[in-house]
């Protein structure tokens, strides 16, 4: 919070509303409420487009598909905490399996002429395969796109459950890795849409909330 307000030139009397979300909202010193992350992705995408319907969000620890409403609500949603898999956890020992920085994962996928069949979604075994797969000559670009088309199928999967409507919002810092995002694009058939900092869609959401609320008290 420090750093925050130091970057924004601010301090700690300007703050009029402290809301806290995600996994460690318990935690947060002098919150006044606490939101789940779902209704803060769902806010924080709503505002930025406001004609959204699906988010999909696939953050370090946990993946999640929310459907939203016409009136900005949520309507449903399926979340994977559960295990690694197809997050950006995932993702990060894939890359180190590969050797590279995870950055360059997304340019690896529009390199590759022919993927590679990358089966398993368990992070120990995914990573096995893609030393395996490297072992035998593949090469890794067409090892990175089959990683994100094993993201994407888990992803179809999850969609599925919640149904899809457009449009359709990717968050998350996965969603920076744009070979992921046109493997869930191809499979779906749908565009998606991105932000410009997708991964602080939730805290916008966060922010809205926290605003209305004290607007709420004050009036």
């Amino acid at each position: 919070i420090e750093n925050a307000l130091k970057s924004a030139g601010l301090k700690k009397g300007n703050i009029s509303y402290i809301l806290g979300t995600g996994y460690g909202r318990g935690a947060v010193a002098r919150a006044d409420a606490e939101v789940t992350e779902i209704t803060c992705h769902a806010r924080g995408a709503a505002r930025l487009f406001p004609d959204v319907h699906t988010v999909i969000d696939i953050g370090g620890q946990d993946s999640k598909v929310i459907g939203i409403g016409d009136n900005g609500r949520v309507t449903n949603f399926v979340m994977n905490d559960k295990c690694a898999a197809g997050t950006g956890r995932f993702l990060e020992v894939m890359a180190l399996a590969l050797s590279v920085d995870i950055e360059e994962m997304g340019d690896l996928f529009f390199a590759s002429k022919k993927k590679a069949d990358v089966s398993s979604m368990c992070t120990v075994f995914a990573e096995s395969e893609v030393i395996s797969l490297f072992a035998q000559g593949h090469k890794k670009a067409d090892i990175a796109a089959g990683i994100a088309h094993a993201i994407a199928r888990r992803i179809i999967g999850m969609v599925g459950q919640v149904g899809l409507r457009e449009k359709v919002v990717m968050s998350g810092g996965v969603a920076k890795n744009a070979g992921v995002v046109r493997a869930i694009e191809e499979r779906i058939e749908t565009r998606l849409f991105v932000p410009l900092e997708p991964q602080i869609v939730g805290a916008l959401g966060a922010a809205i909330i926290a605003s209305e609320r004290m607007s709420t008290t004050i009036g």
